[in-house]
Order: structure tokens, then C-alpha cells, then sequence
């Protein structure tokens, strides 16, 4: 697969389809954007922050397709063609957030 942050908008949209997706504000995320947040409070992907935790815990959280803590702060730099963020649950769960 080729690396997702060399991908056109349109080439991402299409590798999405069907994925969940969430839009939030560029303004929240340039609060800095914890993992915690970024799966349960913004995004419901998860669906509390204790889920969220443990599943960071257990080292079955990805962003961007590499494997995060709970420590991990999201920035301008993870974004993939400067809006998307690919979060991943295991190996079949997908949500993409889009910031706008």
C-alpha cells in the first residue's frame, strides 16, 4: 500500500468510502488533540474515555496505520493530505476523521 500521506483528496475519498467518517473544526484540533478525545469525546468511535484507554493500553489503537499511546498528542504533521486522520481498532475497524 502505498504511504496514505502521498494520496490526492479524491484517491483518499475513495479509499474511505464506506468508513465512518467525523468532521471537527481545525480550531479544536489545533488545541491539541489528545487520543483519548480523538477516539470517544470528539469522535464516539469509541464509546466512552475508559474504552478508549484501555484499548490504547492493550496496544490496539492505530493512527495513520501506526500503533499509538495513550500519551500521544495528534498534530499538523499526522495529517494525511492536511485534513484526514485514519483511526484504527484492531484489524477490521476503521473511522476516519476529517478536520475542516
Amino acid at each position: 500500500m502505498e504511504d496514505l500521506k502521498t494520496l490526492s483528496e479524491k484517491a483518499l475519498l475513495e479509499v474511505f468510502d464506506g468508513i465512518p467518517m467525523v468532521e471537527i473544526s481545525r480550531a479544536v484540533f489545533n488545541e491539541g488533540l489528545d487520543m483519548v478525545s480523538a477516539l470517544a469525546t470528539k469522535t464516539n468511535f469509541l464509546a466512552s474515555n475508559g474504552e478508549a484507554r484501555r484499548e490504547l493500553k492493550q496496544n490496539a489503537v492505530s493512527l495513520n496505520k501506526v500503533k499509538v499511546t495513550e500519551e500521544k498528542v495528534i498534530t499538523a504533521e499526522d495529517l494525511i493530505n492536511n485534513q484526514f486522520l485514519l483511526l484504527q481498532k484492531g484489524k477490521k475497524n476503521y473511522y476516519v476523521i476529517r478536520v475542516v
